[in-house]
């Protein structure tokens, strides 16, 4: 169950590849004008599961940068307070 996470980064840029092939497709071939919305259709829903993803990515790394933003203030709060005036950082 907990698989799920690790997973994400395969299903993204299998959503991707799928999608780039999709923009091939409508570029390059010759579709009816119901196999060119189904095409568009079906990018729509990929490009949105990619966004998904990318938004759940940014939103770790906002996470992870926030909780190393917590350890220099805690080293500038003892350099106030005169405990390690001697070093240059």
């Amino acid at each position: 169950m907990a698989a799920k996470k690790p997973s994400a980064a395969p299903d993204f840029d299998k959503a991707l590849k799928e999608l780039e092939s999709l923009v091939n497709r409508l570029e390059n071939e010759e579709l009816s004008l119901e196999q060119s919305v189904e095409v568009f259709e079906k990018g729509v829903r990929l490009s949105k599961t990619c966004q998904t993803a990318l938004e759940a990515a940014e939103l770790r790394v906002k996470k992870i940068l926030d909780e190393g933003d917590d350890a220099p203030e805690a080293a500038d709060d003892d350099s106030a307070a005169g405990e390690s005036d001697s070093l240059p950082f």
